[in-house]
């Protein structure tokens, strides 16, 4: 009855849902031609972090971009100016992905790198003038400040790799197991020789403060991805995927990150190729309540939806509709025992007219 009481719920919910988004980040304002890849984590005091990209010049995927953020005190409703934390000339400083160390309330933003002037294939050809390069950014006051960018390449990334990217979607700190504590970001790289394209983890077991690669997946044709961790302490990982069933790619991890299992899909995760985002929540309920978010078509990026699995993904909700136009990247996270909140790109007539932020109440999932 509670999964029944929930859909009835949602269909209530969603038509007085208004056909204006609440944008976060809305597109040739604030200095910027196009806000794209959002990213959202709420910090150890509550304040809520909404993280883009701020493409200068255009909608482009390189080029001048920096990387920028809002901050929210009230779960959402309103939102701070914009500010930048990363912004490096006409180069691309892009794919935030933040992770909260719920012990000391330290913020690690993972970020890639590259030159303004390279292209994705030019890097992936190796015709680039330089290749991707990671680097971490702190903030120990909640967002308040920010620290400067640190290379660490090196510590998490192969020479035989060019393309890289991190998240772009929230990281996760675990909760069980024996490596309690460690921090996960969820990353995809591709391969020189091959040009195969991989999801992988990097982890943290210091606080954030030094970083590890971890497995990669097994199979490739898969990159873009979102993690959870399950009560047992096993990994789930949700991977963007480029074979022609147009089906979410899904992988299990029984060491924490350090490998994974063969990867394989869910009939009911379908997606037009591109990213989505996936949460465990955690109160009120006792057990596993994975929410799921993306485009929920096969044709094009429309229909942002959220599905939900009681059941560790063995199975999943019928959908959840947030917004029916165009609609692309996404993250999702937990406000309170009350609500969750989706950050996602949508639009009219575009999905990158801006970034919204809708909040879902999750009063009736009991």
């Amino acid at each position: 009855m509670r999964f029944i009481s929930f859909l009835l719920f949602f269909i209530v919910y969603n038509n007085s849902l208004s056909q204006d988004l609440d944008y976060v980040f809305k597109s040739g304002s604030e200095g910027y031609n196009c806000f794209r890849i959002p990213t959202i984590i709420k910090a150890k005091n509550g304040t809520l972090l909404a993280f883009a990209e701020g493409r200068k010049n255009s909608c482009s995927d390189t080029g001048d971009v920096d990387l920028v953020y809002k901050k929210s005190f009230d779960n959402g409703k309103s939102w701070s100016d914009l500010k930048v934390i990363w912004d490096d000339g006409m180069n691309t400083c892009g794919n935030p992905s933040p992770v909260l160390d719920h012990e000391s309330g330290r913020l690690s933003l993972l970020s890639t790198w590259n030159r303004g002037e390279d292209k994705e294939w030019q890097i992936i050809d190796q015709k680039s003038i330089d290749t991707r390069h990671v680097f971490l950014i702190h903030s120990n006051d909640n967002g308040k400040t920010w620290s400067k960018p640190k290379e660490i390449t090196n510590d998490v990334k192969l020479d035989n790799w060019t393309w890289y990217a991190t998240g772009p979607v929230n990281g996760i700190q675990l909760k069980n197991g024996k490596n309690k504590g460690r921090l996960i970001i969820p990353c995809d790289h591709i391969e020189a020789e091959t040009k195969h394209y991989y999801s992988h983890i990097i982890y943290s077991d210091d606080g954030g403060l030094n970083w590890n690669l971890g497995g990669s997946t097994p199979q490739h044709q898969v990159n873009e991805c979102t993690v959870i961790e399950f009560k047992n302490g096993d990994l789930l990982l949700n991977m963007r995927n480029y074979t022609d069933d147009r089906l979410r790619k899904l992988s299990l991890s029984k060491d924490q990150g350090i490998s994974w299992g063969d990867i394989y899909s869910h009939e009911s995760l379908i997606e037009p190729i591109c990213q989505a985002s996936m949460i465990n929540i955690r109160k009120p309920f006792a057990n596993d309540l994975l929410a799921f978010s993306n485009p929920n078509s096969k044709n094009s990026r429309e229909r942002m939806t959220i599905q939900l699995s009681f059941d560790k993904a063995k199975s999943w909700s019928n959908n959840i509709l947030l917004h029916d136009g165009p609609s692309a990247y996404s993250n999702l996270v937990q406000l309170n025992s009350k609500e969750i909140g989706c950050l996602f790109e949508g639009g009219k007539k575009s999905a990158y007219e801006g970034i919204a932020f809708e909040r879902i109440k999750i009063k009736d999932i009991k």
